[in-house]
C-alpha cells in the first residue's frame, strides 16, 4: 500500500502526534487532519502535495503507518532533500527524523476541532477536557464600613479570559434568563433562591451555589465561549443586570443561528423519543440516588461538627478539673490521695480532646470541600437535565402539537365551507390562506422540535460526562476518611499513653480496658 512504512524506527514524538490526532486510537486517521498536520510544516504547497500523493491511498483516510511516514517525508523535505520515499530506505536501524510541526497543543485544538465538525452528534468532550474549559471563583467582597444600605457583592474570577469582575446576586439572575432566552435547548444550571435579611450561613451557601452555577456554565461547551457569558465574566461597567438585558434583548435564539438547525433532522436517529424516555428515567434515578447519598454525607459532616463541639465542651471541664486549686483536706478523703495525682494530670489530658475537636472540625471541612460541594455540582448537572427535559415536553413539544390540532380544525372548517358552496367561496380562499400560512409554521416547528431533540442527545451526553464526578467523589470520601482516622487513632494514642498515668487502684488494673 501506498502508506506502508517498511524502514527506520518511530521516535518518541510520532508516537505522540498519533495520540493527538488518534486520542481513542482509532484505526484511521481524516486527511483533513492530515493536510492541517501538513499545513503546520510551512512547507511550499506544492511539496505538501507531494508528500500527499506519495501516501495517499485514495481512500480519504492514513493508517497509522501512513501518519508516520507523512511525517518523516515532511522532515526530509524540511532539511531540503526531494520528497522520495526511497529516502527512507536509508535510515534502516536508524531512528527516522522529526518534522517541525510547532506547537502541538495548536495541533490539538485543530483535531479536536475537526472531530467535532465531523461528528456532530458526539460530543467529543471527556471530564477532563470539560475542565479544561475554566476555573471561576466566587467569593464575598468584604462590606464597606459606614454605609446603611448593605448589599452583597462577589468577586467573580475567570482563568480563561483572566479577567475580574464584581457581581450582585441580580447580575446573576439576569445572566440566567439571558442563557435561557438565547439557549433555550440547553442546560441551564439552577440558581440558588433570592432571600433579603439573609444570614450569614445562608449567604454562605448561596456563594457556593453560585460557585457552582457559574462553573458548570462555563465548562458547557455551547456556554464556554458565547457573547453572553463573555460579557458577564468581562463586563465591568455599572448597572450589570440591566446592560445584559439590552445588550442581548434581541439577540434570536441559538435555533435561528445554529449552521446545524437545517440539518437537524437528520442529525436526530429513529430510535430519539425511545432513548430519550429511558434516558429521563435513568437521570431519576441517579438524582434520587446520590441526593439520598448527600442526605447521608451532610448528616455525617453536622455529626463531626457536633462532636468537634463536644470534644472541646469536654477538654474545657477536663482543664477545669485539673486547674481547681482548692485544696481537699484529709477530711474528706480520709486515706485516699488519688484525687490530687488525677487531678494532676487532668490538664494535660485536656490537650488531647483539644486536639480532637480540632480534628474533627478539620474533617467536616475538608468533607465539605471534597465531598459534598461534589455531589451539589453533579446534582446540579442532574437538576438541570430534568429542566431542560420539561421545558422540551412543555415547550417545543406542546407547540408543535398545538399547531397540529390547529391545522386540523382550519381544514375541517375549509371542508364545511366547501360543502356549502356558493357565498361561502370568500371563506374558502380565506381558510386557503390561513392553512399555508400554517403550514409554514408547522415545518418551523418541526424544525425546531427536530433541534431541540438533537441538543437534548448533547446534553446527555454532557451529563454522562460529568458523572466522572461520582469517581472522585467516592475517591475524596475514601480519602478524607482514611486520613481522618489516621489523625483520630494517632491523638487517642498520645491519649490513651497519658491516661496510663493515671493510678488505678486495685489487681484488675491490667484487665480494664484504656
Amino acid at each position: 500500500m501506498a502508506d506502508e512504512l517498511t524502514a527506520g524506527s518511530v521516535p518518541p514524538y510520532y508516537r505522540e502526534v498519533y495520540d493527538i490526532v488518534c486520542p481513542n486510537q482509532e484505526s484511521k486517521i481524516d486527511r483533513d487532519v492530515i493536510v492541517k498536520i501538513l499545513m503546520k510544516s510551512s512547507l511550499p504547497k506544492q511539496t505538501l502535495s507531494e508528500i500527499w500523493n506519495a501516501v495517499d491511498t485514495k481512500q480519504g483516510y492514513l493508517t497509522r503507518s501512513g501518519l508516520y511516514k507523512a511525517l518523516a517525508l515532511t522532515a526530509l523535505a524540511q532539511q531540503g532533500k526531494p520528497v522520495n520515499d526511497k529516502l527512507l530506505d536509508g535510515f534502516a536501524g536508524q531512528e527516522l527524523p522529526k518534522p517541525s510541526l510547532g506547537d502541538l497543543g495548536d495541533l490539538r485544538t485543530l483535531s479536536t476541532q475537526l472531530r467535532r465538525e465531523r461528528a456532530p452528534n458526539l460530543l467529543s468532550y471527556n471530564y477532563q477536557q470539560l475542565q479544561e474549559l475554566d476555573t471561576v471563583t466566587v467569593n464575598l467582597v468584604p462590606e464597606k464600613k459606614g454605609l446603611l444600605l448593605k448589599h452583597v457583592e462577589y468577586e467573580v474570577k475567570s482563568s480563561f479570559y483572566k479577567s475580574s469582575v464584581s457581581r450582585r446576586y441580580n447580575d446573576f439572575l439576569a445572566f440566567s434568563e439571558a442563557l435561557l432566552l438565547r439557549f433555550p435547548y440547553r442546560m441551564v444550571p439552577p440558581l440558588p433562591p433570592k432571600k433579603i435579611g439573609a444570614s450569614k450561613e445562608f449567604i454562605e451557601n448561596r456563594r457556593k451555589a453560585l460557585t457552582r452555577f457559574l462553573t458548570l456554565v462555563v465548562r458547557h461547551p455551547t456556554f464556554h465561549e458565547s457573547e453572553v457569558t463573555k460579557f458577564f465574566l468581562t463586563f465591568s461597567g455599572s448597572d450589570m443586570q440591566y446592560k445584559i438585558k439590552e445588550q442581548f434583548r434581541n439577540l434570536p435564539d441559538e435555533f435561528v443561528t445554529s449552521p446545524l438547525a437545517g440539518q437537524s433532522k437528520d442529525l436526530v436517529p429513529m430510535d430519539t423519543q425511545i432513548q430519550f424516555g429511558n434516558s429521563k428515567e435513568q437521570v431519576k434515578r441517579l438524582f434520587y440516588s446520590l441526593n439520598t447519598i448527600k442526605l447521608i454525607v451532610d448528616e455525617e459532616v453536622r455529626r463531626k461538627v457536633a462532636t468537634a463541639k463536644h470534644m472541646l465542651s469536654f477538654a474545657r471541664e477536663l482543664n477545669a478539673l485539673g486547674s481547681d486549686t482548692q485544696p481537699v483536706s484529709s477530711w474528706a478523703m480520709g486515706q485516699n490521695e488519688v484525687w490530687p495525682k488525677i487531678k494532676d494530670n487532668l490538664k494535660t489530658i485536656s490537650s488531647e480532646f483539644s486536639v480532637l475537636s480540632e480534628k474533627y472540625a478539620q474533617q467536616s471541612k475538608v468533607s465539605l470541600d471534597a465531598v459534598v460541594e461534589r455531589l451539589a455540582l453533579i446534582l446540579d448537572v442532574l437538576q438541570s437535565y430534568r429542566d431542560l427535559c420539561e421545558r422540551h415536553e412543555k415547550g417545543v413539544l406542546k407547540d408543535h402539537q398545538s399547531a397540529l390540532n390547529k391545522m386540523a380544525n382550519i381544514k375541517k372548517k375549509k371542508m364545511t365551507a366547501t360543502i356549502k358552496g356558493g357565498e361561502h367561496v370568500g371563506e374558502v380562499e380565506q381558510l386557503s390562506s390561513r392553512i399555508t400560512e400554517q403550514e409554514s409554521q408547522i415545518m418551523t416547528m418541526e424544525n425546531r422540535n427536530y433541534f431541540s431533540l438533537h441538543c437534548l442527545q448533547m446534553e446527555t451526553q454532557l451529563v454522562y460526562a460529568n458523572i466522572q464526578i461520582v469517581a472522585v467523589i467516592m475517591q475524596a470520601l475514601a480519602q478524607c476518611e482514611l486520613k481522618g482516622h489516621q489523625e483520630l487513632l494517632d491523638v487517642w494514642q498520645d491519649t490513651s499513653n497519658k491516661v496510663s498515668k493515671l493510678p488505678v487502684s486495685g489487681d484488675n488494673s491490667q484487665n480494664n480496658p484504656t
